[in-house]
C-alpha cells in the first residue's frame, strides 16, 4: 500500500479583480474566480469577463508561432533570391502558392503584434484558424492592425 505526502505547488497569478482569500489548517487559500476552457488537449485559464487581462492568454499557440517562422524564412528565400517568387517557393514546397502566398502575408504583421505571438500573449480569438483566408484583409497599417486584431494601440 502506498502512501502519498502533500506537495506544494507554488502558482502565482496577478489578479485585478474580486478574489477572496482565508486560512486553512496553516495555509493560505485564495479564490479567484477563472473559467477553465477545453482546446483541443489543453486547458486555457480564463479571467472573468470585464478584466483587462481578460482579452490575453497566457500560452503558445504553437501552429501560428511554426507558421510566423515559415513566413519569415521564406520572405528571406525571396529576399536572398534564392527562390524568384512565391510561385516557385510554392513549386519547390510541393504547396498550393495560394497558401504560401496567405502564410508570406503573416510577415507583414506589426513586430510587437509578432512578438507578442511569439511569446503567449495575443488575444485570445487570434489564433491561425481565425485568420487563416482573412489576411488579405488585414490592413497595412501598423495601428490599425493592432486595432482590428484586438492589440493595444502604441500611439
Amino acid at each position: 500500500m502506498s502512501q502519498s505526502t502533500p506537495q506544494r505547488c507554488k502558482i502565482e497569478i496577478s489578479v485585478s479583480g474580486p478574489s477572496r482569500e482565508y486560512q486553512s489548517q496553516g495555509s493560505a487559500v485564495t479564490f479567484v474566480p477563472l473559467t477553465i476552457k477545453r482546446r483541443h488537449t489543453r486547458k486555457l485559464l480564463i479571467a472573468p469577463p470585464g478584466q483587462e487581462d481578460a482579452k490575453v492568454r497566457s500560452s503558445f499557440d504553437l501552429p501560428m508561432i511554426r507558421t510566423i517562422g515559415k513566413a519569415f524564412y521564406w520572405q528571406k528565400l525571396l529576399d536572398s533570391g534564392e527562390v524568384a517568387n512565391a510561385t516557385e517557393l510554392a513549386r519547390q514546397l510541393k504547396l498550393e502558392p495560394g497558401w504560401v502566398a496567405e502564410v508570406l502575408r503573416l510577415t507583414r504583421l506589426a513586430p510587437d503584434i509578432v512578438q507578442a505571438i511569439l511569446d503567449g500573449r495575443q488575444p485570445r480569438h487570434l489564433n491561425l484558424h481565425a485568420i487563416r483566408g482573412r489576411q488579405a484583409d488585414v490592413p497595412v497599417d501598423w495601428d490599425e492592425q493592432r486595432q482590428l486584431l484586438g492589440f493595444r494601440s502604441m500611439a
